[in-house]
C-alpha cells in the first residue's frame, strides 16, 4: 500500500466531522492528534449495551438508561453527612427523583438548572412508594449534543425505547474534562468505517495463523465493537501480544548484538582469590552466595561483556558478591568501577572495600561530585595511569575526563535507578569492552525482568547469611500510638539508636507530615531530652555526611529521616524504625526502609503508621460517583501494612506490591527505554508475555536482525519503538 492512498490516516483529527476548535483540544490532551491515533485509542473497558426507557416506563430492580432536564435541586446535611437530591423531567413531563448520600462537594458544581443528563441506574422506591434511584450514573450532554443512541448514531428523544440494532457491547473509553462516551464514540463510529483497511500488517499471513493473531483490520474493528466478550478477548490479545513481542524482539536482538559486536577481556577465575574473602569475611558465605560467585566468574571468563543482574533481599550479602568479581577482575591486572546512584551509597560501598581490604596493596579510590579541584585531579591522574586500582562513586564516574588504564569490571547498584543509556560505555583504555555486574536490592516480580532487564542474565541471592536479627513489624493505631513511642523510647534508652521516616521534606496539603515539623513533635513529646537529628534529600552531599557520621558516632540517638536513607545505610546499632504514612510508600520500599536496621547483633523492630487518606475528584469525571470513598482506600491501605507487618520476604512483597500497585515507576521503566504499555499489561497478560519471549528467541535465532523481507514491517516497528531507547543500532 503506497503512502499515498494510506494519507487519511495521518489527517488531522480537526478534518473529522463535528470535531470543533474546542474538541480538538480536548482530544490533544488525550494524545489523539490524527485520525490513525483515534484506531489505536483503545476502550479500557466494556458493558452490555444499556436499555433506553422513557420515565414513564421504567422497571423497578432493571439497570436501564433514561433521559432528562435538570429541573430541582437540593443538598440536606445529616448526622451521618450530607444528601443531594435532583429531579429531572423527560419531554413528556414525566419525572425521576434521584439522590445521592455523602456526597462529595466536588459533585454539586455539576448540577445546574435545565442542563440535560442521561441517568443509568436500576429504579426502586422512596418510603411512600413512589419511583427513586439511589446513585445513579450520569452522563451530561452539552447544548448543542443531540441525544446519543450508545454508538449508533443519534436519534431524537422518541425512539429512546427503540431496542439496540445489534448485541455489540458497549466500550468505554478514557476521557478529559469536557468529552463524553457518546462523543468518542461517534469519531470512532467516523473512522472505523474505511480507516482500519489502510493500515499495514506486521505480521505475515502465516505467521498470524500459526500464533492465533487477528488479521489488523478486523482486530481494529473488533475491539472498538465487539459483539460479545470472546471477540473482545481475541482482539485485545493480538494488540497485548504485538506490544510484548515488539520489546522482547528489541531486547533479544540487543543481546544478540551484544554478544557479537563487543569483545571483553578474558579475566580466568582464581580461587587463591576464593579462599582470600572467604579468610577476609567473619562469616561463612552462604550457599547461594558461592553459586553466584561461580556465575559471575564463569561469565567473566568469556571473551564477551558480562552483562548479569544480581537480585537479593536486604541483607542477602551482594555486595561480597561483588567484591569477589572486583578482586578477581583487579587480581588479572585490570581495573574495577563500582557506581550507585547516590553519593550515601557511593560511600558506604568505599567504606566497606576499604575496612575489606586494609592489610591489601590495592588502592580504592572515591569520585563523587563536588570533590575539590585538587583533589578529583590527582584521583583522575591515578585512574589514568592504574594506580587506582578501584574506583567508588556515583555518575560522576561516567563524566567525559575520567580515562582509565585498563577497565575490566563495571559494578552498577541499585540498577533500577539507571536508564539503559547510563549503562554506557566507559573509556575503558583497552579497546575492549568492561564486564557489567548489575545489583538492585529491590526483589523484581519474574514478569519485569522479562521486560525491564530482558537483555540481562539473571543471578538471584536467596538466602540470608548467619547472624542476620529478625525484625518484628506491627501496624501502629492511633490507639497504640502512645504504648508504641513508650517502647521506642525504651529501645533508645537501652544504647540503641532508631529512625523516623517520614515521605515528605516539607508540608504540603494532602496533611503528610514532614521532617521539621516530627523532628519538633518529638522532641518536645515522646522523645523529649533525647539527640535527635534530620537528613532529607535537598541537603548538600557535606550535610548529610556530617548528620551520618554523628548518627554513626552516637552523637544523634534518632535520625529523621525521607527515604533518602533507603539504601547505603548501615549502622548495627540501629534496631527500632517509625514510619509515618506508611501509606504512601509501597511495600518493596517498606521493606527497603526497614532493612536499615537489626543490621547488628541485636534484633529490630519497626512500626507502621497509617496516615489520612482524602478522596478527589478524578479529572474529566462525569459519572457520579465512581471514585472509591476514602474509607474503602483506608481499608485498602490497611490491608497492605498488615500484608508486609506479616512478612520480611522481600521477594513475596515485590509480588504482592506488583499485584496491588501495579509496575508504576518503581523500577525506572521509562529510564529503561521500555515505554508504558498502551494496552498490554505485564501482571494481567503473563502468559502471553511468556509467549511472546518464546517467540521472540526463536525468530531472532531463524532470522537475525529481522532480515528477512517477510519481517520488514516487524523491524520497522521495532526499531521506531526501541531502537534509539535500547541502542539498537541499524538491525538487519
Amino acid at each position: 500500500m503506497n503512502d499515498e492512498s494510506r494519507a487519511p490516516l495521518f489527517a488531522p483529527v480537526r478534518s473529522l466531522p463535528g470535531v470543533t476548535a474546542e474538541r480538538e483540544r480536548q482530544l490533544e490532551r488525550l494524545g489523539l492528534v490524527r485520525a490513525s491515533d483515534l484506531l489505536f485509542f483503545f476502550p479500557r473497558a466494556y458493558r452490555p449495551r444499556p436499555r433506553f426507557t422513557r420515565i414513564a416506563d421504567l422497571e423497578f430492580d432493571v439497570e436501564q438508561t433514561t433521559y432528562g432536564r435538570l429541573i430541582d435541586f437540593r443538598t440536606s446535611n445529616f448526622r451521618r453527612g450530607a444528601a443531594a437530591t435532583a429531579v429531572f423531567e423527560d419531554d413528556a413531563g414525566d419525572r425521576l427523583r434521584t439522590v445521592w448520600f455523602n456526597m462529595p462537594s466536588w459533585m454539586f458544581r455539576q448540577f445546574q438548572h435545565d442542563r440535560r443528563a442521561l441517568i443509568t441506574a436500576k429504579p426502586g422506591k422512596d418510603k411512600r412508594g413512589h419511583l427513586q434511584v439511589s446513585h445513579p450514573a450520569l452522563v451530561w450532554l452539552d447544548d448543542d449534543d443531540d441525544l446519543p443512541f450508545e454508538g449508533d448514531g443519534t436519534v431524537s428523544t422518541p425512539a429512546l425505547e427503540a431496542p439496540p440494532e445489534d448485541d455489540t457491547l458497549f466500550p468505554i473509553y478514557p476521557l478529559t474534562e469536557g468529552l463524553r462516551q457518546h462523543q468518542i464514540h461517534r469519531l470512532m463510529k467516523e473512522v472505523l468505517e474505511t480507516l482500519p483497511d489502510l493500515v499495514d500488517d506486521v505480521f505475515p499471513a502465516e505467521y498470524r495463523a500459526a500464533h492465533n493473531l487477528l488479521p489488523i483490520a478486523e482486530a481494529l474493528r473488533k475491539i472498538h465493537l465487539p459483539k460479545n466478550e470472546d471477540e473482545a478477548a481475541l482482539a485485545r490479545r493480538r494488540f497485548i501480544y504485538q506490544e510484548f513481542l515488539l520489546l522482547q524482539l528489541a531486547l533479544a536482538i540487543r543481546r544478540q548484538q551484544h554478544e557479537i559486536n563487543l569483545k571483553a577481556p578474558i579475566i580466568r577465575p582464581s580461587e587463591d582469590i576464593l579462599l582470600r574473602l572467604r579468610r577476609l569475611v567473619p562469616y561463612e558465605l552462604t550457599g547461594a552466595q558461592a553459586r553466584v560467585i561461580r556465575e559471575i566468574a564463569d561469565d567473566m571468563a568469556r571473551p564477551v561483556p558480562m552483562n548479569r543482574l544480581l537480585q537479593g533481599d536486604v541483607g542477602s550479602g551482594k555486595t561480597i558478591v561483588a567484591a569477589a568479581a572486583i578482586l578477581q577482575a583487579v587480581a588479572a591486572g585490570y581495573q574495577a568501577v563500582i557506581m550507585a546512584p547516590t553519593e550515601i551509597l557511593a560511600r558506604q560501598h568505599y567504606r566497606f572495600l576499604t575496612r575489606l581490604l586494609e592489610h591489601s596493596p590495592i588502592e580504592i579510590v572515591p569520585l563523587l561530585g563536588g570533590q575539590k579541584v585538587k583533589t578529583r585531579q590527582e584521583i583522575l591522574e591515578k585512574i589514568e595511569c592504574g594506580a587506582a586500582s578501584v574506583v567508588v562513586g556515583t555518575q560522576a564516574i561516567i563524566c567525559a575526563d575520567v580515562h582509565f588504564r585498563k577497565l575490566g569490571l563495571v559494578v552498577i547498584d541499585e540498577q533500577h535507578k539507571f536508564g539503559v543509556r547510563q549503562r554506557a560505555r566507559l573509556k575503558t583504555g583497552t579497546g575492549a569492552d568492561p564486564h557489567y555486574l548489575v545489583m538492585t536490592a529491590t526483589p523484581i516480580p519474574r514478569s519485569m525482568t522479562m521486560t525491564v532487564f530482558g537483555d540481562l542474565d539473571i543471578s538471584i541471592l536467596d538466602q540470608l547469611p548467619p547472624g542476620r536479627q529478625p525484625i518484628r513489624t506491627r501496624v501502629v493505631t492511633k490507639e497504640k500510638k502512645d504504648e508504641w513511642w513508650t517502647d521506642f523510647r525504651r529501645e533508645i534508652e537501652k544504647g540503641r539508636q532508631g529512625y523516623v521516616v517520614v515521605p515528605r521534606v516539607d508540608e504540603t496539603d494532602e496533611g503528610l507530615k514532614d521532617v521539621e515539623s516530627v523532628c519538633n513533635e518529638l522532641s518536645a513529646g515522646p522523645l523529649k531530652g533525647l539527640r535527635l537529628g534530620i537528613i532529607h534529600g535537598r541537603m548538600t552531599p557535606e550535610e548529610k555526611d556530617a548528620v551520618m557520621a554523628d548518627f554513626r558516632s552516637r552523637e544523634i540517638e534518632v535520625l529523621i529521616a525521607t527515604s533518602v536513607i533507603e539504601v547505603g545505610i548501615d549502622v548495627p546499632n540501629a534496631t527500632i524504625m517509625s514510619i509515618e504514612n506508611a501509606n504512601m510508600f509501597g511495600l518493596a520500599q517498606l521493606h527497603q526502609l526497614r532493612g536499615r536496621i537489626g543490621r547488628g547483633k541485636h534484633p529490630g523492630y519497626c512500626g507502621v503508621f497509617l496516615g489520612d487518606e482524602t478522596e478527589e475528584a478524578p479529572p474529566g469525571q462525569e459519572t457520579l460517583p465512581f471514585s472509591p470513598s476514602a474509607a474503602k482506600t483506608r481499608v485498602a491501605s490497611e490491608e497492605r501494612l498488615k500484608i508486609f507487618a506479616g512478612s520480611t520476604d522481600g521477594f513475596f512483597l515485590a509480588e504482592k506490591d506488583f499485584e496491588m500497585r501495579g509496575p508504576g515507576d518503581l523500577f525506572g521503566t521509562e529510564q529503561h527505554g521500555i515505554s508504558r504499555f498502551h494496552i498490554a499489561d505485564i501482571l494481567r497478560d503473563r502468559k502471553i508475555l511468556a509467549e511472546a519471549r518464546a517467540d521472540a528467541a526463536l525468530l531472532v535465532r531463524s532470522d537475525p536482525g529481522l532480515a528477512d523481507d517477510r519481517h520488514r514491517r516487524l523491524r520497522e516497528q521495532v526499531l521506531r519503538r526501541y531502537g534509539r531507547a535500547l541502542n539498537l543500532g541499524d538491525v538487519g
